[in-house]
């Protein structure tokens, strides 16, 4: 079994909900942000990467489908690189980092980037329009 090692990181910085600079920036661009400057740092090209895990615990508004796929092309990793979105509804970055280690460890993959966004700004305001329902997707009037 091959250790899993983490070898870059990296964040957004941190806003004021609702007032801050980056309170209209769109969730996949804030989070694109970060894995441009990890995949950088980290040395490798986008296309070395064999899958993309994040974690999102609000999965809605420019956060919604899979997030983990939309920040991944946002910030330049080739469309070829697979990508899946967590939602453990506490601690969902963390899942996505134990999910990422695992692929490496048991699955044999060679580099998986991951980690969690949130972007409570745009998805308690009104960017947010639709909900989830167990019927279909419905839009909020």
């Amino acid at each position: 079994m091959k250790d899993a090692v983490i070898v870059s990181t990296a964040r957004t910085p941190i806003g004021k909900a609702f007032r801050g600079a980056f309170n209209n920036t769109k969730t996949p661009t804030m989070t694109a942000v970060a894995i441009k400057a990890a995949v950088a740092r980290a040395g490798i090209d986008g296309a070395e990467i064999d899958d993309v895990v994040m974690g999102c615990g609000m999965q809605a508004a420019s956060a919604a489908g899979n997030i983990a796929r939309t920040a991944a092309l946002a910030a330049g990793v080739p469309v070829t690189v697979s990508a899946n979105t967590i939602d453990r509804q506490c601690s969902s970055g963390l899942a996505a980092i134990a999910a990422g280690a695992r692929q490496i460890m048991v699955d044999g993959m060679s580099v998986v980037l991951a980690g969690g966004t949130e972007q409570i700004s745009l998805i308690q305001n009104d960017y947010i329009k639709t909900v989830l329902s167990f019927d279909n997707i419905k839009e909020i009037e």
